[in-house]
């Protein structure tokens, strides 16, 4: 008969018992990330202690969230923005040097190969919502300016919703820009004010939320991936300080540095100067500090 190292399964010697079967792993990084997490759910178990209805509603829960993904949305994702592990992942991997910028998350509405833009050009295709102007430098830890930067940006519009979420309401491309910066690092584009809008909730995330007496909410944002060769990519957002969900959003994602001052102009001169007819428009300015690439 064989014998087992750590004897038979008990409650006492659970994490040994199935963390003593990996030993012939062939990936070390494998064996070791799978001892962690078998380490900490079993004590999780072991502090909750679970009934058999209790833990069968978890894994309908985690099967009606993969019922939930396709090509268009991932629903784990979610759920990981939600319980603040993206957030987490994202800090770890992006550890930068005193003076640089910071990052969060993505965000799961970015689209590659926007248009290419001259600085100054409006992302609103539809011409719809408060108008905005966006500007700012950006520079190396240093404080000298970088040329050629690529600033790609994209926004929900005045309703809170992405172009690709409203299909043949919102013209292809919608509020979604790249740009490059010249020899003194600034940047400038026209947009319109961001607002709140809400994550997908209608799934089992959602259901989560509600059920935890939590929003659904992020707060107003543009979002940004800043890259150059020879540096660290930025991912991140700016933020509307004034916004009423800036201090609870729902995916952990406002960082205090990334809070914007948006400023209303409403002096007839300066909106003409801009090229705007409304009675006003809205100012933010943000600089981003790059970090050098780590080797």
């Amino acid at each position: 008969m064989e014998r087992h190292e750590f004897g038979y399964f008990t409650e006492k010697n659970s994490v040994e018992a199935v963390t003593g079967r990996n030993k012939n792993a062939t990936n070390p990084r494998l064996k070791e990330v799978m001892e962690v997490i078998t380490r900490k759910l079993h004590e999780a178990v072991k502090e909750i202690e679970p009934t058999q209805d209790e833990w069968f509603q978890a894994i309908q829960f985690l099967t009606a969230t993969g019922h939930k993904c396709d090509d268009w949305r991932q629903e784990f994702i979610l759920l990981s923005d939600v319980l603040g592990v993206s957030m987490l992942v994202d800090a770890v991997n992006s550890r930068r040097p005193s003076g640089a910028s910071e990052n969060t998350v993505l965000g799961p509405f970015h689209v590659g190969n926007a248009p290419e833009y001259e600085m100054g050009h409006n992302i609103c295709l539809d011409e719809k919502g408060e108008d905005l102007v966006v500007r700012g430098k950006i520079t190396d830890i240093d404080g000298n300016p970088l040329e050629g930067v690529k600033i790609d940006v994209w926004q929900a519009n005045d309703e809170g919703f992405y172009d690709v979420q409203q299909k043949g309401l919102q013209p292809d491309f919608n509020l979604r820009g790249v740009f490059k910066t010249g020899p003194d690092g600034s940047y400038w584009f026209k947009a319109v004010k961001p607002k709140f809008y809400p994550i997908p909730n209608d799934g089992p995330v959602g259901g989560l939320l509600n059920r935890l007496g939590r929003h659904p909410y992020r707060p107003a944002h543009l979002h940004y991936i800043v890259s150059k060769d020879g540096f660290e990519q930025l991912t991140t957002h700016i933020f509307d300080p004034h916004d009423k969900y800036i201090n609870s959003d729902s995916v952990f994602g406002v960082k205090e540095s990334l809070l914007a001052d948006f400023r209303k102009i409403e002096t007839p001169e300066e909106i003409a100067k801009i090229g705007f007819e409304g009675p006003h428009y809205w100012d933010v300015q943000y600089d981003f500090v790059l970090a050098p690439k780590k080797d």
